[in-house]
């Protein structure tokens, strides 16, 4: 008969091979974000499926402003995107964000064309991340239009980089979290302020040794205007930094027509594997298959050079497994539909 010290040691190392297989085949948690949330509105009320957590709440302040309410998720610093979601040309962007007592609060602020005041339904979003460890090369930045950085990550631990370029252009670096390029990955801006104002991605690179974004912020006018801004790149990993969970998450470049496989990723079935169909002058159908776990969350931003800008004419649907991004609308500066390039980006919870 063995001797019980013998049969533990033979268990423990059992065990701890068990413990090592299952470490192998699993992706790994990343360590990011420390606090994150997201809020889908209808315009008149908070839509369980794309809000966590979900006692989120929306309160309206005054003609196109908005107060949400992160619960539980107050921290310094961090980012904020938000997208409108309307039937007709509007934008929304971010005023301010910040802790109170145990929440975090972020303002929204939604316009229509000309840069006056309007109500509008909107997707937002909030993370803050520190240290490292995200599950892919990710990164953002909240800067000043000086260059100066409010808040930034990098998952690699290095410092970004945000260089003024001209009246309302900035080049954006984020050190050692390069790929093999041209481009990779995907990315994000919203406009920081009071005062009616509109960012986008002009392109980006990737190279070995960093991502490059470049930003073009313009006024109600369609003029380049420096503006307070966030950013954020990912590559292979949610809009909030982590990855493997969640499980379900995917971007899709359209420059247009979609851009090269990997700016295109779906978590579950890889590169390449989302598509996009027009649904007329200025709406494409942005289709993810097998990631359509709610509650999850949407983010567009409009790309190219000129001032067009986009946002979504409808909340996204799910099908089965499936998310349906209809539509992402894009706009000339006077409000007219218009075919121009956008990222557009989907990350769930689970």
């Amino acid at each position: 008969m063995p001797r019980p010290t013998r049969v533990l040691s033979t268990l423990v190392g059992i065990v701890a091979m068990l413990g090592t297989l299952l470490v192998a085949g699993t992706p790994a948690q990343a360590a990011v974000p420390n606090r994150f949330g997201f809020v889908l509105w209808n315009g008149a009320a908070v839509v369980a499926g794309g809000t966590t957590p979900a006692a989120t709440t929306v309160a309206p302040l005054g003609v196109g402003l908005y107060q949400v309410t992160f619960p539980g998720q107050a921290a310094p610093g961090g980012v904020v995107h938000v997208t409108a979601i309307t039937n007709g040309p509007r934008w929304c962007q971010a005023e301010t964000w910040f802790p109170s007592g145990v929440n975090e609060i972020a303002i929204i602020r939604c316009y229509r064309v000309g840069g006056v005041p309007d109500n509008s339904g909107f997707s937002a979003f909030f993370t803050m991340a520190s240290g490292v460890g995200a599950s892919g090369p990710y990164g953002y930045v909240d800067t000043q239009p000086t260059g100066v950085i409010i808040s930034q990550y990098n998952a690699a631990g290095a410092a970004n980089l945000v260089t003024p370029m001209g009246v309302g252009q900035w080049s954006v670096k984020f050190p050692n979290i390069g790929s093999g390029g041209p481009i990779d990955g995907s990315a994000q801006v919203t406009a920081v302020g009071t005062v009616g104002t509109r960012c986008k991605i002009r392109n980006w690179t990737s190279i070995p040794a960093q991502q490059e974004v470049n930003v073009l912020c313009f006024n109600s006018a369609g003029a380049l205007v420096n503006s307070r801004f966030t950013v954020t790149y990912q590559q292979k990993a949610s809009l909030y930094g982590a990855g493997f969970p969640p499980q379900y998450f995917g971007y899709l470049w359209n420059a247009p027509p979609v851009g090269p496989a990997l700016t295109n990723f779906n978590s579950v079935l890889g590169y390449g594997a989302n598509t996009l169909i027009s649904a007329g002058l200025g709406l494409s159908l942005v289709t993810f298959r097998q990631i359509g776990f709610a509650p999850l969350t949407v983010q567009v931003t409009a790309a190219g050079s000129n001032s067009n800008f986009c946002g979504l004419n409808f909340p996204w649907t799910i099908s089965g497994v499936d998310l349906y991004v209809r539509d992402v609308s894009c706009y000339t500066n006077a409000g007219a539909a218009v075919n121009t390039g956008f990222t557009v980006s989907a990350s769930s919870r689970l």
